[in-house]
């Protein structure tokens, strides 16, 4: 997906679809969490891809620039959480990995296209402001 279609995948302004996903086997992350923050939410295809891999330790090496603005990085894909596990603790990871895993990629698809998990091989991330809205942004609002 292009990014001009990824950033317009939400309307300025819309709220973000809540959810409430997986992060260990006894522990779940919902998006209300966060309310007052900004969010940064990663949609990627799969645990352990060469791209992936890349792109997510890359996040992780900018992690203090994001803590900079209180902003929380969140990774999410269809994969289990026994794989993003494994996979977080390999690569060094220390945001939450999410598993949209059942029903298969409904969470990506509530963002209208920003990961692929079950429908394309592609990425991207979504800056989700919780304080004010700005072009190409969306809210997540009380």
């Amino acid at each position: 997906m292009h990014s001009e279609q990824l950033r317009s995948a939400l309307a300025p302004g819309s709220s973000a679809p809540e959810f409430t996903l997986p992060s260990t086997p006894d522990q779940s992350v919902s998006l209300s969490e966060f309310r007052g923050r900004p969010v940064v939410l990663v949609f990627y295809p799969e645990d352990w891809s060469p791209v992936c891999s890349d792109q997510l330790v890359l996040y992780q090496q900018l992690l203090p620039e994001f803590q900079r603005y209180d902003a929380e990085l969140i990774g999410i894909s269809v994969d289990g959480i026994w794989s993003h596990l494994a996979f977080a603790r390999d690569r060094n990871l220390h945001f939450p990995l999410l598993s949209d895993f059942e029903p298969k990629g409904e969470v990506a698809r509530s963002y209208q296209g920003s990961s692929a998990g079950a429908t394309s091989r592609r990425s991207g991330s979504i800056p989700v402001p919780t304080e004010s809205c700005a072009r190409s942004r969306v809210c997540v609002e009380d």
